[in-house]
Formats: structure tokens, C-alpha cells, sequence
């Protein structure tokens, strides 16, 4: 062979390796990214080439599901109620696909095309028939999802119910809220049009509150640090310093209490009664003696720290997570008082305070949260079911015991108008500031029954002139009669 021909077979080869090396790059490592690229129209077309499945709430009621449409994409996703239930399904959009809520995060099974669903695959390649989606079924209770949205109204704020004993969310609220169906739109100039509407809106309606807002969570946080004193040696009646008012250490900054019962009697008071009175300067000063160290530990074991999952696996599309929840682990000692009280440096999600009047019900176990009950192919057969799994022991039962009885005292001492007729109540009120003009965060967290827990229940209301007990406290209440109602 002579040399000319030598160096043209030597080229075809090469070219053949480089051919092959590009094909085996698109057709594997790229795959995935090309696929889910929203320039890719082909994979457009095939996503909306088929039925994609429904959301369903906890009693069957349908509130996102795909129609046959008369156009190019063949089906049309709609969404019942959508501002109602826009924190918990997303959208799907032929923009931006799914990028929030259950569209994100259980994708693959509603298009179809998760492993799990082989078998269905499987069949629809003899039948002829379509790929259908999966079915989500969520443990969002409608009528608690209703109430709490109506109770909210055009207030800036979040609701979230849950089971104490299995972590199954009942309702996750969140206003202002935004209507998913100006999004699901086949019209793309329309989608963007809508999109930057909402996008442009001061009050943030696309921000799911519940889980991605973090708030000063106020006096709710006594809840962590009474936790942190009991699991400390510390008793409900052991007596701690109180007083009128309190001078921030190296400060001349004084803390002072929004009532003279929350003072005590000669500057002190039992742990039982700072709690149930909310005394800041009791709290400010027992933050300060327990140490940042103790408290920032406790904190952790009760999520603070923590970005936690709600629902889905990277293998069924995006994780919907929660925002990690604040509290320092190095702040000096008048920075440490008031990070006790709920205030300066601590930062909190709905979400995570409900979790933790959760664990106070559930004998110190904190349970990791879900959204969806069970996931059903086409044919109606289950794909998988949730079960109720640990998030952490975030203190002893005796613990627990103890601060169910401080809760309880909240309502019994404090704000007897939040008491339910057929049951007893155990929460914490919460009012941070979060400006000069009277502007506060007004929480609740709490459950009931007290003694029999089946429900637990987390508010907050943004930038109103109220206490907690005020704004929140009637939220909570409603909420929890309706779950308690037979």
C-alpha cells in the first residue's frame, strides 16, 4: 500500500472512531440534557403526545389532568381550582415544562416514561394504544386545602396542616397564590406573557410560602429552646429569671415582654408559665445561660439546618425540598438572646414549624413529611405507596410529655378563645417584628387533640398589625374543627 493510500485509509478510520465517539455521546451522556432541553421541539411534541396523568387530591378529586386538544400538541393540561392548589401540583408548561410542585417532582411517571412504568410501556406496544401517564395521588385533604385558603385571603401568608403520627401533609397553602392554567397555555407568546406578569408581581405568587419563605418564627422558637432546657435538666416547674425587662449582654438594648403576666413574680417564674405567658426576657436570658452550642444542637435534631425533602427522587424528576430553616452556631450572647426569642438571626419555614408541634404530639419523633399516598399506572395498579418514615428523634418522649403540657398551658392561661369545644389544644403563639411600624409576623403552631394528637397545624401571616393569637391563632383553630369535625 502505497503511502497516499495508507494516510486515506488512516483518515476514514479516524473519522469513523469520531463519528462513532459523537453518536455514542448524543445517544447516552447527552441524552437526558437533550431530551429535557426546552429548545428541543421534538421532545415537546412527544411529551405532549400523549396523556399525560392526573394529580389527585386525598378523596379522588381530580385537580390537574391532560385533555385531547385540537392542535399540534394533542393534549391540553387543565387545572381545577388552580390557585387553590397551585403550591402543590405546579404547572406544566410548553415553555418551561415543569420545573415546581408535583409536575416537577413526579414528572417521569406523569409523562410516562419512568422505569417503573415497563410493564405498561410493555403492553401499549401490542395493544396499539397510547403511553399513558401515571396517576399522583396526594394526601391533600380539599376541604382543609379550602378552608385555609379562604381563611388566608388576600393576607400574605402559609398553612400547613399534617398528620403528627405519619407526616402525610394535609394541606399546604400559600398566598398570594397564582392560577396554573395561564401557564399550561399551547400559545407560547401568551405563556411568556403570563409568566413575566407573575414574575414581575411584587407579592411573589409563583413562592411557595410553605416551604420556600423563611420567616422570624417569634415566640414559636421557645418551643426549641424549652426543648433544649428540658432535655437539660431543666423541669416545668423549675424557676428561671424573668423580669420587666432585660439588658442585651454588652448592649444597652432592653427587651421588655407585651404583658406584666409575663414578667413574673420578684423577676422570676416557672418554665410552665414563661412558656405559656411567652415572657421574652425569661427566654432571652435561658437562651443565654444554656449556651449557643446547646441550643444549635437541639435546633438541629429538630430540622433547623436541614433542606428537607417533600416529594420525589432525582429519578422521578425534580425534588420539591424545603428551605433550609436558620438558627447561628457561633452568635454572640446579645445576638443569642434574641435568636431565643425567635428573632434576629433565626429563620424558619411553615413547614418546619409544623413538623416540630408535630414531634411535641408524637412522643419526641419527628416524621419526614410526604405529599403524595400512593402512585397508580393506568390500569389503576399501584406503582408504589408511601409509608410513614422517621425524619429524627428530636427528644425524649418525657420531653415531648412535658412540652405538650406547657402548650397546652399556652391556650389555657394565655388564649382560652382558641380552645375547640370537643377537644383540647396545645400550641405557641408568635409575634415577630420585622419593622418600625407595628409590622409583624403573626404565628401558630400547635395540634389536637392534646391528648390523642391528629392533627398539627403551622400559620403565618406576613406584615400585619397583630399579634400571633390574633391573625394566626383563629386560622389554626378553624382548620383543626374541620379536621376534627365527624
Amino acid at each position: 500500500m502505497n503511502t497516499s493510500l495508507r494516510q486515506l485509509f488512516t483518515a476514514v478510520i479516524a473519522l469513523f472512531a469520531i463519528l462513532g465517539l459523537s453518536t455514542t455521546k448524543l445517544m447516552t451522556i447527552q441524552a437526558n440534557s437533550l431530551n429535557s432541553d426546552p429548545r428541543n421541539t421534538r421532545a415537546l411534541y412527544h411529551e405532549y403526545g400523549a396523556p399525560r396523568g392526573a394529580i389527585l387530591a386525598s378523596d379522588g378529586t381530580v385537580i390537574a389532568k391532560s385533555d385531547k386538544s385540537d392542535d399540534a400538541f394533542s393534549y391540553q393540561r387543565s387545572y381545577a381550582n388552580g390557585p387553590l392548589y397551585a403550591p402543590v401540583t405546579g404547572y406544566f408548561s410548553v415553555t418551561t415544562r415543569a420545573d415546581r410542585g408535583i409536575e416537577a417532582s413526579r414528572n417521569t411517571l406523569l409523562s410516562g416514561e419512568n422505569s417503573s412504568l415497563w410493564l405498561s410501556k410493555f403492553k401499549s406496544l401490542f395493544t396499539g394504544e397510547e403511553n399513558k401517564g401515571a396517576n399522583i395521588e396526594t394526601s391533600i385533604n380539599p376541604k382543609l386545602q379550602k378552608l385555609a385558603y379562604q381563611l388566608l385571603g388576600s393576607q400574605q401568608g402559609a398553612v400547613v396542616a399534617m398528620e403528627p403520627k405519619t407526616g402525610r401533609i394535609l394541606a399546604m397553602v400559600s398566598t398570594p397564590s397564582y392560577d396554573p392554567n395561564g401557564l399550561a397555555s399551547h400559545n407560547s407568546a401568551n405563556v411568556n406573557k403570563t409568566y413575566q406578569a407573575l414574575i414581575s408581581d411584587k407579592g411573589n405568587p409563583m413562592l411557595n410560602r410553605t416551604t420556600s419563605e423563611l420567616y422570624p418564627p417569634g415566640s414559636t422558637f421557645k418551643i426549641v429552646v424549652a426543648a433544649t432546657a428540658l432535655e437539660n435538666g431543666y423541669d416545668t416547674n423549675t424557676s428561671v429569671p424573668a423580669g420587666s425587662s432585660y439588658t442585651l449582654p454588652g448592649t444597652r438594648t432592653q427587651l421588655t415582654n407585651t404583658s406584666s403576666a409575663a414578667a413574673g413574680s420578684n423577676g422570676n417564674m416557672q418554665l410552665l408559665d414563661a412558656f405559656a405567658y411567652s415572657s421574652n426576657t425569661a427566654f432571652a436570658q435561658l437562651g443565654v445561660k444554656l449556651g449557643n452550642e446547646k441550643i444549635a444542637d437541639q435546633a438541629k435534631k429538630m430540622g433547623f439546618g436541614s433542606s428537607i425533602t417533600v416529594d420525589g427522587t432525582s429519578s422521578s424528576g425534580l425534588t420539591m425540598k424545603a428551605t433550609a430553616s436558620k438558627f447561628p452556631d457561633n452568635a454572640t450572647n446579645d445576638r443569642l438572646a434574641l435568636a431565643s426569642i425567635g428573632q434576629g438571626d433565626t429563620l424558619e419555614t411553615p413547614l418546619l414549624n409544623a413538623m416540630i408541634a408535630s414531634a411535641v404530639a408524637n412522643d419526641g419523633k419527628m416524621m419526614q413529611p410526604t405529599l403524595v399516598d400512593r402512585v397508580r399506572a393506568s390500569d389503576l395498579s399501584v406503582v408504589s405507596e408511601s409509608s410513614p418514615s422517621t425524619f429524627s428523634q428530636a427528644f425524649s418522649k418525657d420531653t415531648a410529655g412535658k412540652l405538650n403540657t406547657m402548650m397546652q398551658a399556652v391556650i389555657t392561661k394565655e388564649d382560652p378563645q382558641l380552645q375547640l369545644a370537643n377537644a383540647k389544644v396545645a400550641a405557641k403563639t408568635g409575634t415577630a417584628q420585622i419593622g418600625n411600624n407595628s409590622a409583624n409576623d403573626s404565628w401558630i403552631t400547635g395540634f389536637a387533640p392534646a391528648d390523642d394528637p391528629k392533627i398539627a397545624v403551622a400559620v403565618v401571616v406576613h406584615n400585619v398589625n397583630a399579634f400571633g393569637s390574633e391573625a394566626a391563632g383563629p386560622i389554626m383553630q378553624q382548620v383543626m374543627q374541620e379536621a376534627l369535625n365527624k
